[in-house]
């Protein structure tokens, strides 16, 4: 239920996600889906951005281990192609649509504010650790604290916008675009700290 949450966030986002289009999405009996979230769309949607945060950043944080911060980068970038590859260009970014659409609960609620807060303090949070995996592998490389802040901000802000660029063309393309001023920006920021 909740790998089918994150993935109709990706596709839909949070106000067009429906704990109905969850249910008919996974096939999953309507009772069940109240049973395991008694709080309801909120409840889903926090553990779907939860899910989606880690989907990556477990793959992330071994491909910038095993492979350095280039590497990583071709690894972490290669996932979201084969994401919008795979879905034909209709799924982007779970944890994005979080940040960017305004949650509505399934019935007009008093703390919707509440939720949308939360929800975006989650979101927040994975993109925090998809920073500090980068951050962690740009100072294994030399680099110092500031600067791997900065350049970890810039893959993940550049990546996150190329996904849903790549979505609106239908195509790759600015993905690799991207992924070709990252390496020469990283590439150059390394090769200095190692002098």
């Amino acid at each position: 239920m909740i790998a089918g949450a994150a993935d109709l966030l990706s596709r839909r986002g949070v106000n067009a996600t429906s704990m109905r289009d969850v249910v008919r999405h996974t096939a999953t009996p309507r009772g069940s889906i109240s049973h395991h979230f008694p709080d309801g769309k909120r409840q889903l949607i926090a553990e779907a951005v939860s899910f989606a945060g880690k989907q990556v950043s477990i793959p992330l944080e071994k491909a910038m281990n095993e492979r350095g911060v280039i590497g990583g980068l071709k690894a972490f970038i290669a996932s979201w192609r084969r994401q919008l590859e795979a879905s034909d260009f209709e799924a982007g970014c779970p944890v994005l649509a979080v940040a960017v659409d305004r949650y509505v609960g399934e019935t007009p609620e008093r703390d919707d504010q509440a939720a949308q807060q939360h929800l975006l303090d989650l979101a927040d949070g994975v993109f925090v650790d998809w920073r500090q995996i980068m951050r962690a592998a740009l100072l294994r490389e030399g680099l110092t604290a500031e600067r791997s802040e900065r350049l970890a901000t810039l893959v993940v802000a550049s990546i996150e916008g190329t996904v849903a660029m790549c979505r609106a063309s239908r195509s790759a393309e600015p993905l690799d675009h991207v992924q070709q001023e990252l390496q020469v920006v990283l590439t150059a920021a390394l090769s200095q700290a190692t002098r």
